[in-house]
């Protein structure tokens, strides 16, 4: 998520990487200000071999592979992903992970 954040986001934007406890869940949260994702994309960004953009995406040296392996890793932890994006403001990832008992 944070090398998505870097190859995405314009010199000069920013990126937050943080992580909190909330009651009895660990929430891990990446967000960038890069160009944003549009929302026809949102659903299918997690699929392998997706990609937002193809000719971005290849400039970029990406395989489309990696958000689909956080979202099965995460999935193998009994976690979730989620995304929040708007086209020229930015996009939040958040994994929420059971905390240790």
């Amino acid at each position: 998520l944070v090398d998505n954040a870097i190859k995405y986001t314009p010199e000069g934007g920013r990126i937050t990487v943080g992580a909190r406890l909330d009651e009895d869940k660990i929430i891990v949260e990446v967000s960038d200000t890069g160009p944003g994702i549009s929302r026809a994309h949102l659903d299918r960004i997690f699929e392998r071999f997706y990609r937002v953009d193809k000719g971005r995406a290849r400039d970029q040296g990406g395989t489309g592979l990696g958000l689909s392996i956080v979202k099965h890793l995460v999935s193998r932890m009994d976690g979730d992903v989620t995304v929040e994006s708007e086209v020229g403001e930015g996009t939040t990832f958040r994994v929420t992970l059971q905390a240790a008992a």
